[in-house]
């Protein structure tokens, strides 16, 4: 069997919806079908039952699911003592591409002067995984922002940032020194794609449940959706610490929840060397934050 179809059982197991198993997983819903599908064709038995509602297990899958969670951390124990014993360490850390500004910098610096030894790897994702990685272990610490679902993962926060409308410069609103979520209700806002993250999807929605704004275009990146409020005028909201390109401004938002910058890391996974990226990121950014 492989992990990785362990990895996906577990989830359609927990949830009990591929739908949801597949946001969880930050895939989408046929190719974790096929892989369960091809889960059961190996093993030669029924997992799961199917319904317009969801799934249940059947007696195999209820035994599977009780001896995956021990396989996995076994697999996880496993690469750890390999790791270990292959030497110098390397840790992969996610992004979502804010970690470069003065904070990042000293942050690298103050980890290479403590782990000279360790190779660091960098992931880049974009807004349709919030946890860059984490959960489906391409990375082993996030420097990423809040809020999404912690299900199984630890948080702590770096910094806080103010929100703001993004507008067109020649918009009526661009030249008020703040505005409301109400002042922008009946304005399109711009989307993130289906799959995403529903706790993370609905505070780039403005604090609201997709669905419930005038939908705008789909956008995946930051640039797209600068471009977006550029040529479609649709709302954005963006950290007030966002450079904005030529044509737009940003307006401060009075009711919108802070964006917080946090590192994060699997629970389950943890070990030393990332608690002490964690402890390190806080002293860094705590310094930043007493300036």
């Amino acid at each position: 069997m492989e992990l990785r179809l362990l990895r996906y059982f577990v989830a359609v197991a927990e949830e009990r919806h591929f739908g949801r198993a597949a946001a969880r997983l930050h895939m989408t819903q046929p190719p974790l079908s096929r892989a369960i599908k091809q889960l059961e064709a190996d093993l030669g038995v029924v997992l799961l039952h199917r319904s317009a509602a969801g799934v249940e297990l059947t007696t195999a899958g209820d035994v599977l699911y009780r001896e995956a969670g021990t396989l996995l951390e076994q697999a996880g124990q496993a690469r750890a003592r390999v790791t270990a014993a292959a030497g110098p360490a390397t840790l992969t850390v996610g992004t979502m591409g804010h970690s470069a500004d003065e904070a990042g910098i000293r942050l690298a610096a103050t980890f290479r002067r403590h782990h000279p030894a360790v190779t660091i790897r960098f992931r880049e994702t974009d807004f349709t995984d919030p946890t860059t990685g984490l959960r489906s272990g391409l990375a082993d610490v996030a420097l990423t922002r809040s809020p999404f679902d912690t299900a199984g993962i630890s948080v702590r926060t770096l910094r806080s940032d103010r929100v703001g409308a993004v507008l067109r410069t020649n918009d009526p609103l661009a030249g008020r020194t703040a505005v409301s979520l109400a002042d922008l209700a009946d304005r399109p806002w711009f989307q993130l794609p289906e799959g995403t993250d529903p706790v993370w999807r609905a505070y780039w929605n403005g604090a609201t449940p997709a669905g419930t704004r005038p939908a705008g275009a789909v956008v995946r990146t930051v640039n797209e959706c600068m471009q977006a409020v550029l040529w479609n005028g649709v709302v954005g909201i963006a950290p007030l610490t966002e450079t904005l390109p030529e044509g737009l401004t940003w307006v401060p938002l009075t009711d919108m929840p802070a964006s917080e910058v946090v590192v994060a890391w699997m629970t389950d996974r943890e070990s030393r060397l990332i608690r002490s990226f964690a402890d390190i990121a806080a002293a860094t950014y705590g310094v930043e934050s007493a300036q």
